[in-house]
């Protein structure tokens, strides 16, 4: 029979005065597993212990001392009772370092003791130097010298003291080049996540048994500075094919305490809610209002954001700059290679919109994930969705078409809000970020630019004049696109272009021809959506007029600039 107990913040005594009769176990024990929040993780302990009849005190050390004292949970077995807990931080542990971390302490400690011997020779080498400064007197003050003994002395002189600048500058050279390796291995170790102060909690349970008896122990208890943030791979082949959706997440550890060869689970929910029923309060509704229907904030890791101490822009890691870890193997993939991790800045969180819904994923392999902050790639689930595909062109502003894939239902794949890279035809094409708050039930992600689908526009220089009719100038404009299918299979194209919005009763805009645009009225676009054949063109026209007083100049069309850094020094 196995009896669970869950004990919260209100059980928890940090400072039980136990008897002396009773006796103590000191247990260590591996994570077995954990299920790891966007914001937090809960770690899986087990530990079978052989008790003696009465009370044992039965210790788990070599946890992590970020653990949340408020949230253990402890089941015991064979009726054995968990009468209370106590918790502490051990600060005395010696904790045993990595073996990267070893050799790289022994190096640094080398280099510094050769730094010290190259200041002690260049001490020497100054003194000697400043001894034959200051002896410069040759034969004294009252005898005079040759000038074969002069010139014998000052070859001397000058041979050894360019000696000694020599030797001098060369030991500079060498500290110089001692400080910069100095410099590189205390990155490593900081990477490395090397300290010189170790601690370790420490969960005590206050056991009774009946008789004799060997119980299993499972404790729980949540952890912070650990936690996962999505990222997508999406890959299509072709404008007829459905879309591969890799679900992956980002996975860090900042524990103290590795996580071996692991099996977890990812999930969405929030393991900090309190555990107090909860009560409606009115609904006020009014213009200013930001609710979101059901979808609130939650913060999470995002390995890719880096904040700039320039200014506050933003920047995204591009997929080259994951490097490779020295020391740890397997486990842990970015794209099904060994194991990597981006070079991130610590601690660095944003705000993503999570369903009040929680979801949680299985991961169906063991992983390795160091506490070394560093976010570790992990497959979750892969997805093939059926897709629409859909072109869309705005020639006034881009001469390429981008190709749109429409995924439906999409409200049953539990994604989360972030980055996705996006593949086409086996190349990687850009990034992209799935935003979940749509409330369409069609997904639309951009593809990017697709070159086998051409769009022109063009000015008709022949149905495009100026006129001015008594105190009014009256200007036409004329255009034609033209949309060219290259591919092989037919296309939807959705081209939008758009005419001037009059907001001045002097002025007048007449659309002449439009092709049979749907058009909007109040912000002049204009919308044409059609099918293309391979090999076909389509040809859509568009021409306006604009009057307006000619003592009232405006601006109807303006080309449009864009700021490119070139080179001007060679």
């Amino acid at each position: 029979m196995k009896k669970a107990i869950f004990i919260l913040g209100l059980l928890s005594l940090t400072n039980l005065s136990w008897a002396q009769e009773e006796k103590e176990k000191k247990v260590s024990t591996e994570i077995s597993s954990a299920i790891v929040y966007l914001d937090g993780a809960e770690i899986h302990r087990s530990k079978t212990v052989n008790l003696e009849k009465g009370r044992t005190r039965v210790v788990f050390t070599g946890l992590s001392p970020k653990f949340n004292s408020n949230n253990i949970q402890v089941s015991t077995t064979n009726n054995v009772q968990l009468l209370a807990i106590a918790h502490r931080i051990d600060y005395l542990t010696n904790v045993e370092e990595k073996p990267r971390v070893i050799k790289l302490k022994d190096s640094l400690d080398l280099i510094t003791q050769a730094n010290v011997s190259l200041a002690n020779e260049k001490d020497a080498y100054t003194i000697e130097k400043d001894m034959m400064l200051q002896n410069k007197s040759i034969g004294g003050n009252n005898n005079g010298v040759s000038v074969a003994e002069l010139k014998q002395a000052a070859d001397l002189y000058r041979t050894r003291i360019m000696e000694i600048n020599k030797a001098m500058a060369k030991i500079d050279r060498s500290v110089a080049e001692n400080n910069k390796t100095i410099s590189r291995i205390y990155n490593e170790l900081n990477q490395a996540n090397a300290k010189t102060n170790y601690s370790r909690g420490e969960i005590t349970l206050l056991l009774e048994a009946n008789a004799n008896v060997t119980t299993d122990i499972e404790l729980k208890y949540l952890v912070s500075n650990a936690g996962w943030t999505p990222s997508y791979d999406i890959r299509a082949e072709d404008i007829n094919k459905p879309i591969k959706l890799e679900y992956k997440a980002f996975v860090y550890n900042n524990t103290d305490i590795d996580w071996n060869n692991i099996n977890f689970r990812l999930s969405t929910a929030d393991p900090t809610l309190t555990a107090t029923q909860p009560k409606l309060s009115p609904w006020y509704l009014n213009y200013n209002s930001n609710y979101y229907g059901g979808v609130k904030k939650k913060t999470a890791y995002n390995p890719y954001q880096q904040k700039s101490q320039d200014n506050d822009k933003q920047g995204l890691f591009q997929l080259n700059e994951l490097s490779n870890v020295e020391g740890w193997s397997g486990n842990a993939y970015f794209n099904g290679n060994e194991n990597t991790v981006a070079n991130i800045p610590e601690s660095d969180f944003e705000s993503i919109s999570v369903s009040e819904l929680s979801a949680e994923f299985e991961i169906k392999r063991a992983y390795t994930v160091p506490s070394d902050n560093k976010p570790y790639i992990v497959d979750v689930i892969e997805h093939e969705l059926p897709t629409m595909y859909k072109h869309y062109a705005v020639p006034k502003l881009d001469k390429d078409a981008f190709l749109l894939a429409r995924i439906t239902n999409w409200q049953d794949l539990n994604l989360i809000e972030g980055t996705a890279n996006i593949y086409f035809g086996g190349t990687f094409v850009g990034q992209s970020f799935i935003e979940t708050r749509n409330v369409s039930d069609t997904l639309d992600i951009s593809l990017g630019r697709d070159n086998k689908v051409l769009v022109t526009r063009t000015k008709l220089k022949d149905f495009s004049s100026v006129k001015y009719i008594g105190s009014n100038r009256k200007e036409t404009h004329a255009y034609r696109m033209v949309i060219k299918n290259n591919r092989k299979v037919p296309i939807t194209i959705e081209v939008l272009d758009q005419v001037p919005v009059s907001q001045d009763s002097d002025i007048e805009v007449v659309t002449e021809e439009k092709s049979n645009a749907d058009k909007n009225d109040l912000t002049g676009e204009l919308k044409w959506e059609f099918s293309v054949e391979p090999n076909e063109n389509k040809t859509v026209d568009l021409t306006f007029t604009v009057k307006y007083p000619k003592n009232k100049p405006i601006t109807i069309g303006k080309a449009n600039y864009k700021s490119r850094k070139v080179r001007t020094k060679f």
